[in-house]
């Protein structure tokens, strides 16, 4: 691909200093952030591939009008040459040349056993605890990733077989773990270097951020989720979601695998957001029918989400000056929402006005997600194992529970016997786990699914990977443009780590598998994830906008309402919580960020005044109520 003059003297410059420095190493925020512009150049450029079929220039029919101006539930006909482009079924592709994709095969996919892995470097010893963030930032994630990516369920026939070393208790030796579902191979440019026949996998989702785990990637799904009533979805009278009528114990939604107290109150705000929406649409509108309201409203809420996680979520668990900074300059532009509410869009450039409302642009390569992006991905250390319940109104610690009793076929029963603005304050006060090593949830190593299939998830973790063709951590870094490890030493800075990695991986630094070293690198200052993940994020987290044509072309009043665009632009996970839940405003006053660690209330902080403000919301609720 022919590079601009500006891409290559930025290539030029930082090349040559990120030999030497890196990026988080720059004097000035500024330094820093116009060097992650060269990288995200860099990685544009020559990261992007096409692995399905070649992006369609021309459509070989017209798109449906209802498809102008709304998303469809299959994510079809966003970008309006290419229909099937991002749709369900559609392949994840690859951030790595495919030339260079390499699904591992025994005896290698097996060494050293990812089982061993698991056991010996993930296992959480301790809860390590990431002290930046609350516990609603680790149940966001989740609840995006749902939105974005998901293989399916591989036949329990067709099997991959880990084996154990002796003494594992697995109640099966060896293990055995279903294999990914393969689509047809894919049109790469000459076959794998080791000769093999490709082969792809597919998204039983949306690749577009498009809120699908509320609003289903089928027909199907979103009709059983909508009330068909003034646009809206359905919520029971207390204000929770209906029960999910063919399994026990989960709610009705448009996505409820791995589900959890956690997914279902964010679940549930957001369909109270949706309907929110609703509301004052057919205020303003009130000649709208259901259809057009449920769409636009579709079209809002979906937005604030992709808003939220670009702005909020990010910079959250990015904790760095810099990072703010690009990731606000990504959604609005390097001179701000002010002066671009005052005075539009100043031309087409992504610079100076953001993403949103920019030109449509794929960079040459078709968009859907990438099976990197999907391992960068993987945070189950974000999990606690343990769980403690508070009472918002007093601030007393009510109970505890461990993972698998909140979780599952239990979550509805759980969550019943909870006030929503409990569960949300609980989650709010507590910290999730660092994303390290040592640190993966032991719940999830011994997990059983709602369907009855046991598994170890960080043993699938490791897996994954090594099936699919995810370069393992030396090949990974080198792939997108970083320098590789030379030793177990400089690998982490952690003498005990180094050596347990050396020894799980008989002293070959280039058998590290991917999450292990991601877990293991030292953190640039302030982040909560590795430098290397975040090269992945560098490219993926604007080519998520870029790419979409309801956050570029037709995030516009003609298709949002004005109403619309603005409560995208100025609304706030902060307002949304409050919207619905307005007790939660003393555990969340003055705060910049919803993510971060709340206010205690009541006993615990000591604070009696907070404690009768909580009480006095509640009582004005109720007689609002009555």
């Amino acid at each position: 691909m022919s590079r601009s003059l500006p891409n290559r003297v930025l290539h030029a410059v930082f090349s040559k200093v990120n030999q030497k420095r890196h990026w988080w190493e720059m004097p000035t925020v500024g330094l820093k952030a116009l060097n992650l512009l060269s990288l995200r150049l860099d990685l544009r450029d020559m990261n992007l591939f096409d692995t399905s079929v070649p992006i369609r220039t021309h459509a070989l029919e017209d798109p449906p009008p209802e498809a102008l101006k709304a998303r469809r539930p299959d994510g079809k006909w966003n970008d309006l040459n290419d229909p099937e482009m991002g749709s369900t079924g559609t392949a994840f592709t690859r951030n790595i040349n495919p030339r260079r994709i390499k699904p591992e095969k025994p005896p290698r996919l097996y060494d050293p056993s990812p089982r061993k892995v698991s056991l010996e470097l993930m296992t959480r010893d301790q809860f390590k605890p990431a002290v930046n963030l609350n516990v609603l930032a680790q149940a966001w994630i989740q609840f995006e990733n749902h939105n974005w990516f998901f293989h399916g369920r591989g036949d329990p026939e067709d099997t991959m077989e880990v084996p154990l070393e002796p003494g594992d208790e697995w109640p099966e030796s060896p293990m055995r773990v279903r294999r990914t579902v393969p689509i047809p191979a894919h049109n790469a440019p000459s076959p794998p270097s080791n000769g093999d026949r490709a082969v792809d996998y597919g998204n039983t989702e949306t690749h577009w951020w498009d809120g699908s785990q509320i609003y289903g990637s089928c027909q199907e799904t979103q009709n059983r989720v909508r009330a068909f009533n003034d646009g809206k979805l359905k919520l029971e009278a207390n204000g929770r979601l209906p029960a999910d009528p063919d399994v026990e114990g989960l709610d009705l939604t448009g996505f409820n695998e791995n589900w959890w107290f956690g997914l279902s109150c964010l679940h549930t705000l957001f369909t109270k957001e949706h309907n929110a929406i609703c509301d004052v649409l057919k205020r303003e509108n009130p000649s709208w029918d259901d259809q057009r309201l449920f769409d636009t409203a579709w079209l809002i809420n979906s937005a604030l989400m992709a808003k939220i996680h670009t702005v909020e979520w990010t910079p959250g668990i990015v904790n760095a000056p810099a990072l703010w900074f690009a990731m606000n300059v990504n959604w609005s532009g390097i001179f701000g929402q002010t002066l671009k509410d005052r005075f539009g869009r100043l031309g087409d450039s992504e610079l100076f006005s953001g993403i949103m409302g920019s030109p449509q642009e794929h960079h040459g390569a078709r968009f859907q997600l990438t099976e990197e992006f999907i391992s960068v991905y993987r945070m189950h250390p974000l999990l606690r194992d343990d769980w403690n319940f508070y009472g918002l109104a007093s601030g007393e610690l009510r109970e505890r529970r461990e993972f698998l009793e909140v979780q599952g076929a239990h979550t509805r029963s759980f969550v019943d016997d909870h006030e929503i603005p409990d569960l949300l304050y609980s989650m709010g006060i507590e910290h999730p786990g660092k994303i390290t090593l040592h640190n993966y949830p032991r719940a999830l190593q011994h997990y059983t699914r709602i369907d009855g299939e046991l598994m170890d998830l960080a043993t699938l973790d490791i897996l994954r990977d090594r099936e699919r063709g995810v370069p393992r951590y030396n090949d990974f870094r080198e792939e997108m443009r970083m320098p590789r490890v030379r030793s177990f030493e400089e690998l982490t800075d952690n003498a005990r780590w180094s050596e347990e990695i050396r020894r799980v991986y008989n002293n070959d630094i280039d058998k590290v598998d991917l999450q292990v070293g991601m877990y293991a690198e030292p953190l640039p200052p302030g982040f909560g994830f590795s430098d290397t993940a975040f090269r992945v994020f560098i490219l993926m987290a604007s080519r998520r906008l870029k790419s979409d044509r309801f956050f570029t072309a037709d995030f516009r009043p003609e298709v949002y309402t004005q109403t619309g665009i603005d409560w995208v632009t100025h609304t706030k996970m902060k307002d949304v919580l409050l919207r619905h839940y307005p007790e939660l405003e003393p555990a969340l006053e003055g705060l910049p960020n919803a993510f971060l660690p709340w206010h205690r209330v009541g006993t615990d902080g000591g604070n009696g005044k907070v404690h009768h403000r909580v009480e006095g919301v509640r009582k004005a609720l109720a007689a609002i109520n009555a």
